[in-house]
């Protein structure tokens, strides 16, 4: 039998055996003419778990004791890190001592980590304290504040501005130990101090005027 005759005869075993053949030889010469596919590296945006509107959110300390408690208008629980993200929150900071009331404040975006040890204020932060009996109303003015509420401790890195009665005091990074009502600045501190008892009965100032005011003065 002839080459030609066994083609004939076997015509679609040998149709089905070069199709086989001819399929991938063609995508490895696209492949070698072409090149290998871009890679897609697009991510995306973090997805979140759920989202809560106008909600409250608590901390409490080693002891049990309730050391914060922040609400916003939406709060993203993260699958990710399972961190919660808030905007816009309000906060107040809980005084661990008879009669020295609470701090309260606001930031324009927060981060409270999974396990609730650690809060992240993003943006500006301004904090303000009432007076009461043994002092004057305390206000701060400062941004990008790392918090931990189990320990009522804070700080940042960035310039911050403190006030107390008439006292005005200015700086380069700031730490604050809430359980024990003290404020620090770290670096390049400069202001003005007034003794306890001008404090008290000056007319209190708050932060966020002061940098209105010295904006308006640069702006003239």
């Amino acid at each position: 039998m002839s080459f030609r005759q066994y083609l004939r005869d076997n015509r679609i075993n040998v149709a089905i055996a070069l199709l086989a053949i001819a399929a991938p030889a063609s995508w490895m010469l696209q492949r070698w003419v072409v090149g290998a596919p871009p890679v897609n590296d697009f991510v995306g945006p973090p997805i979140s778990d759920y989202v809560l509107y106008n909600s409250k959110v608590w901390s409490y300390d080693i002891d049990g004791l309730l050391s914060i408690n922040m609400t916003s208008p939406r709060i993203d629980r993260r699958a990710g890190d399972e961190s919660l993200y808030l905007n816009s929150p309000v906060f107040e900071l809980i005084s661990k001592k008879p009669g020295v009331p609470n701090w309260q404040g606001n930031a324009p975006f927060g981060r409270v980590n999974k396990s609730g040890t650690q809060v992240n204020l993003d943006g500006a932060v301004y904090m303000h304290r009432p007076a009461y009996a043994q002092g004057p109303m305390a206000t701060l003015c400062t941004s990008n504040v790392t918090g931990w509420p189990k320990e009522n401790r804070m700080e940042t890195a960035d310039p911050a501005t403190m006030t107390q009665g008439a006292s005005v005091m200015n700086g380069i990074g700031m730490r604050a130990n809430l359980n024990e009502n003290h404020l620090e600045l770290l670096h390049d501190v400069h202001g003005t101090l007034y003794s306890s008892q001008n404090n008290a009965t000056a007319k209190p100032l708050d932060c966020r005027a002061l940098a209105s005011a010295t904006g308006t003065s640069k702006a003239g």
